[in-house]
């Protein structure tokens, strides 16, 4: 049984029993990220993800990492577009320390100027890493362009030129404004005694301020963003072509979300989906073809990535264009629809058997719509979708004239028919 409450400072919290375990996944979500930024400082909130491990008031950073080892070497975290989170798992009788660490990195860390530096430089490393990865480049790239007038399109881990600038002040001003009571959810699931829980939040992070203080230079985060129809490519020294495809769709919170989610796998989420098995199987034009969504509060695009051989790439997106044209066409059968749900069902709920899973799905639930969307409910959703509701979505969005396309790698005299054929 899934429990929300709230701390007297604001903080969210979600706790899901699952007491056959020995083990809790303990996670604190921050609503914020790269979408909060403005271009003078983005990549901040990845600086933050980063610093909070380099020392507080009582602990330095290799106290802070010796602990951390001490109760499994489990406690991580990540920064998106639309939030922060700091995640761990561990076994039950360690929660307690866990949840006491992760509250001292939140509300006394010390930002000192000389393992500020230090880090500053090993972002710096971890975005030329980025950059030299075609597989991220193109992703974030492409997202960068259609949405290059808002602040969702930042890369998340920032402009070199712009990190390597940043001031403590400038982080502690940052922090002071987001990581507050009411911008926070935790997420608590596995096997803990739910008293004594809520005894450890009160006492480990009660000085969370309820609200923010500072002025945020940034409005972007609330509004919707335009999509531009855009080409953009990077020339790469490596062997193969990436290609990434991009539709706008609807967002997070829309409930055609469902459809979008079994048109995916029909499409491209699988071994069994029609790209795979046209492009890859049948066809042998590339190694690597799939299909995903990124669904954000105000927008979302559909993705199409190919991985090819620069000589075929003419050939491959000619067969994109056919198997969307169809896919927009022609409705499934009943049975390749219970297949496609079936198929579904079978992940999502191998899925939630994982205590990580489900700490991370009533997080994002809470934090994107208020509120726990259950996998029950998104299961009853799913098999509600009927063929011509998938067959529909495809005409209404996957429109080659709409989208966006980025190419990365090896930019051929096929690379430049595509472009052409695009245009």
């Amino acid at each position: 049984m899934i429990k929300t409450l709230e701390l007297e400072n604001g903080i969210r919290v979600v706790l899901e029993p699952m007491n056959h375990l020995r083990t809790v996944s303990f996670g604190v979500w921050v609503k914020v990220g790269s979408v909060n930024e403005t271009e003078e400082n983005n990549g901040i909130s990845h600086v933050i993800e980063h610093c909070l491990f380099k020392g507080t008031k009582t602990r330095s950073a290799k106290q802070l990492a010796d602990e951390i080892s001490a109760i499994g070497d489990q406690l991580n975290a990540f920064t998106g577009k639309e939030c922060t989170a700091f995640y761990g798992v561990t076994l039950t009788e360690y929660l307690p320390k866990m949840m006491e660490l992760v509250g001292d990195m939140l509300i006394n860390s010390t930002f000192e100027e000389e393992p500020l530096q230090k880090e500053l430089g090993v972002i710096l490393e971890e975005i030329d890493m980025y950059d030299d990865s075609p597989e991220d480049l193109v992703h974030e790239l492409l997202q960068k362009n259609v949405w290059k007038n808002h602040a969702l399109g930042y890369i998340i881990s920032g402009e070199k030129k712009v990190v390597s600038a940043m001031t403590r002040e400038q982080i502690v001003e940052y922090m002071k404004l987001h990581y507050c009571g009411s911008n926070m959810v935790i997420s608590i699931a596995g096997n803990f005694e739910e008293k004594e829980v809520i005894e450890n939040l009160k006492r480990y992070l009660a000085a969370v301020p309820r609200f923010g203080t500072g002025k945020n230079a940034n409005t972007d985060a609330d509004t919707v963003p335009e999509f531009i129809r855009c080409l953009c490519e990077r020339k790469k020294d490596v062997e193969q072509l990436y290609m990434n495809l991009a539709f706008p769709t609807m967002d997070e919170r829309d409930e055609e979300r469902h459809v979008q989610i079994m048109a995916n796998a029909l499409l491209g989420g699988s071994n069994n989906s029609y790209l795979f098995q046209q492009v890859r199987e049948e066809l042998g034009l590339a190694y690597s073809v799939y299909s995903y969504s990124s669904l954000y509060r105000y927008a979302g695009l559909f993705h199409i990535d190919v991985i090819v051989n620069p000589a075929n790439a003419l050939k491959v997106y000619d067969k994109l264009a056919e198997i969307l044209k169809k896919f927009a066409s022609n409705a499934i059968s009943k049975a390749e629809l219970d297949s496609l749900y079936t198929q579904l069902r079978i992940e999502m709920i191998m899925g939630s058997e994982s205590a990580r899973n489900r700490m991370e799905r009533n997080a994002k639930s809470l934090l994107m719509h208020d509120r726990i969307v259950t996998l029950d409910e998104t299961l009853d959703k799913l098999s509600r979708v009927s063929a011509e509701d998938i067959r529909s979505f495809g005409e209404k969005y996957f429109d080659l004239s709409k989208a966006g396309i980025c190419l990365v790698g090896e930019l051929s005299k096929e690379a430049e028919k595509v472009k052409k054929n695009w245009l």
